[in-house]
């Protein structure tokens, strides 16, 4: 295998960028980038296809720090790579960290096949990979290229339907219940549900409709879309709350976790300032510590008022954006979302700042905003 070092010596190909529409408040709330092929004229680099699928990975990431997108990353890695070995791992984190990018801000979304002699190989990889502080995702859910028990041994973060399924679930009754019992099943396993390859107004209202948030596809934004473009959401109206099994505490506040725009907890209110200027759809930034763990949390609204008065950018600007940030307001993951619309209404003058959500060490997983809460709650 080569060595990492290799990876800086590629020619950058040109990468495609797809946006992660939340439904429930027509925001991107993450980007999946892809790299194209790595080399000259586009050209493989390295014979062996786990190497290759490294390198196009760090590629995708290379292309979106130079958009400068403070947006949680996706990127799609096959199962045959995390088997490959430690060596492969490695040289993931090192060129991912390159770009810049903390493990946290990045979803390695994990698909292709799983066949049953590498599964503990791969099982081992997705524990290393959570440690490190990555969120993890399987793709193709619905096909057979996905076993279902490897939900439950993978804690994933995200759970991606398979495209083909996800656009014929609109017109077909069959296929539409099977896509009904996964997004129930993975409510049931407190993870999220994203609907890629969306084509058309009526497979999005149809996600829509079957409790799915989280979309993808050329029904939302165009091939040449870049992060900071609009999207196009062919949804009106109140987004119907996702079917339960039974009444019980209600949902979880993980179904209503969105991926966190978050900063280091040095990071300047100028730089604060660029993050939320590049996505309008951003409601706060969470700044967290070397552990990745929220410190302060940062108000859209209430930062910018400051910055905006009489010298207030002058001031501020290349002073810590921690000065002008609240405590966070921290909520475990597993917390039914009524538990946490209380909380958040014993706080007086922060009732709807974001909530952060937070696993079992303490590290951000994501934000919640109480207006949806509030909305859920109210049917």
């Amino acid at each position: 295998m080569s060595s990492t070092g290799t990876l800086d010596a590629l020619v950058p190909a040109r990468a495609v960028f797809h946006p992660v529409v939340d439904l429930g408040t027509g925001a991107v709330v993450a980007v999946e980038a892809h790299g194209g092929p790595a080399g000259p004229s586009g050209a493989p680099v390295a014979p062996d296809p786990a190497s290759a699928d490294v390198r196009r990975a760090v590629e995708a990431a290379r292309a979106a720090a130079g958009l400068g997108t403070p947006l949680p990353l996706q990127i799609v890695l096959r199962a045959e790579t995390l088997a490959s070995g430690d060596d492969l791992l490695d040289e993931l984190h090192r060129g991912l960290g390159r770009t810049g990018r903390r493990p946290q801000e990045i979803i390695l979304c994990v698909g292709g096949g799983f066949p049953p002699a590498r599964r503990p190989a791969l099982a081992a990889a997705l524990s290393a990979l959570r440690r490190a502080g990555y969120l993890v995702g399987l793709s193709g859910l619905g096909s057979a290229h996905t076993p279902l028990d490897l939900l439950v041994e993978g804690a994933s973060y995200l759970l991606k339907l398979d495209p083909a399924l996800a656009r014929a679930a609109a017109a077909d009754p069959r296929r539409a219940a099977l896509v009904a019992s996964l997004v129930e099943l993975a409510h049931r396993l407190e993870t999220h549900v994203l609907a890629p390859g969306m084509a058309a107004r009526d497979q999005v209202l149809h996600m829509r409709d079957t409790g799915v948030r989280l979309v993808q596809g050329p029904a939302l934004a165009p091939p040449e879309w870049r992060p900071g473009m609009p999207v196009s959401i062919p949804v009106t109206g109140e987004a119907p709350a996702p079917a339960r099994p039974g009444a019980g505490l209600g949902p979880r506040v993980s179904e209503f976790t969105l991926p966190a725009v978050t900063l280091p907890l040095t990071a300047t209110a100028d730089e604060v300032l660029t993050a939320l200027t590049a996505e309008t759809g951003a409601t706060s930034v969470v700044l967290v510590d070397e552990r990745q763990r929220p410190s302060f949390t940062v108000d859209r609204t209430r930062f910018l008022l400051q910055l905006s008065g009489a010298y207030g950018h002058a001031l501020h600007a290349r002073r810590p954006a921690a000065r002008l940030a609240d405590p966070p307001r921290p909520v475990p993951r597993t917390v039914p979302a009524i538990a946490a619309l209380r909380a958040a209404g014993a706080a007086d003058e922060r009732v709807y700042d974001d909530l952060v959500v937070v696993d079992e060490l303490g590290r951000c997983l994501g934000i919640v905003r109480v207006a949806d809460l509030i909305r859920a709650m109210s049917r």
